[in-house]
C-alpha cells in the first residue's frame, strides 16, 4: 500500500473501525493471529525451548480457545501439535498489559495457571498505577499478586533476582 494515498484505498482499508484507533481492537487481534501462527505452524512445538511472552493476556485468544480447540482435531493440526494444544498453551506466559480486570483474566485464567501471567501495562498508554489497582479488582490472594507482580518473571527470568541482589 506504500505510495498510494489513503483517500485512493478502499474504505475497508482506510481505518477498520472508523474513530476507533488500530490500539484498540487490532493489537489483541494480531498478538491472537502470532499465537495461532506459531502453534498451528509447528514452531510453538519445535521450538519448544523459547519462552514465549503474549501481551493483553494472549489478545483474544482465551476469548476464541474453543475455536483453536476445534482446529487442533484437524489431522494438519494434529500433526503440528505433537503434545497438543493445550500442552504448548500451558508453556507460554501472558501479560496483564491493557488486560489487568476480571474479564479478561478470567478467561485467560480457564487456560493458563497464574503461574504463568506477569505483569505488564502497555506504558505510555496505561500507568502501572491503572494495572495494579486493576488486578486488585480481580479477586486474587495476596500470594497471587505478588506472584504476577514479581515472582513469576524471577522465575522465567532469574538473572533479574541476581540484578536485584546486587543493588541491595
Amino acid at each position: 500500500m506504500r505510495g498510494l494515498h489513503a483517500s485512493r484505498l478502499p474504505g475497508m482499508l482506510q481505518e477498520p473501525v472508523p474513530g476507533v484507533s488500530e490500539a484498540s481492537i487490532e493489537y489483541g487481534t494480531d498478538t491472537t493471529r502470532t499465537i495461532a501462527s506459531l502453534l498451528f505452524s509447528g514452531a510453538a512445538a519445535r521450538y519448544g525451548s523459547i519462552k514465549f511472552i503474549f501481551s493483553h493476556a494472549g489478545g483474544t485468544m482465551p476469548f476464541l480457545i474453543e475455536r483453536f480447540d476445534r482446529l487442533a482435531l484437524t489431522p494438519a493440526a494434529k500433526a503440528q501439535l505433537p503434545h497438543g494444544l493445550r500442552h504448548e498453551l500451558a508453556r507460554f506466559h501472558y501479560d496483564t498489559a491493557q488486560s489487568a480486570n476480571p474479564s479478561a483474566l478470567s478467561c485467560l485464567l480457564k487456560i493458563a495457571t497464574v503461574a504463568q501471567v506477569l505483569y505488564g501495562t502497555d506504558f505510555p498508554f496505561r500507568t502501572s498505577t491503572e494495572h495494579v489497582e486493576g488486578l486488585r479488582t480481580c479477586g486474587f490472594s495476596t500470594a497471587e499478586l505478588n506472584a504476577i507482580e514479581r515472582d513469576n518473571a524471577l522465575q522465567l527470568l532469574p538473572r533479574l533476582g541476581r540484578c536485584e541482589e546486587g543493588t541491595r
